[in-house]
């Protein structure tokens, strides 16, 4: 039994020849935003791992002691993060010490606030977010950070 093979290839779609460009997908926004943000956190958790803290840890006691006690759901809005990760660091910064939380008044809201040992550690640490922080400063120029700010503040929640 033999297989009979078509004597030319099928033609090819319209559609098919105008696939798209795909070397554009370099220049894309989402990867190198995700790319950068990977960069500035591993520079961040480097040096701040000498006190026992990663950037996660450090921006979350920050905004604490800035904002005050507040509901996991507020926290989890002025960090702009998900309230799944954000209850699990504060699982692990409430087991260190760093954090309490508290029933709020509504008896489904948990209000969330620095600790002593927390507040203790930021300002331990604080010395050397700031050498990181001058340092990316320096090496991406102001006019980047600034566009950086501006990024994260205009972009939807």
């Amino acid at each position: 039994m033999s297989t009979r093979l078509p004597a030319r290839p099928p033609a090819r779609s319209s559609a098919r020849q105008r696939e798209p460009d795909l070397a554009e997908c370099a220049a894309c926004l989402c990867f190198a935003a995700r790319r950068a943000a990977r960069t500035i956190t591993r520079a961040y958790d480097h040096e701040l791992r000498r006190h026992g803290l990663r950037a996660t840890q450090f921006t979350l006691l920050a905004a604490l002691e800035l904002n005050g006690p507040q509901t996991i759901g507020d926290l989890a809005d002025f960090l702009a993060v998900d309230r799944t990760t954000l209850t699990r660091n504060l699982a692990v910064a409430e087991e260190q010490g760093f954090v309490f939380t508290r029933p709020g008044e509504d008896a489904r809201a948990r209000i969330v606030a620095i600790a002593p040992k927390g507040q203790a550690a930021l300002k331990q640490a604080f010395p050397t977010w700031k050498k990181v922080q001058t340092a990316l400063v320096e090496g991406i120029g102001t006019h980047v950070a600034e566009a950086l700010h501006k990024l994260a503040r205009a972009a939807p929640g």
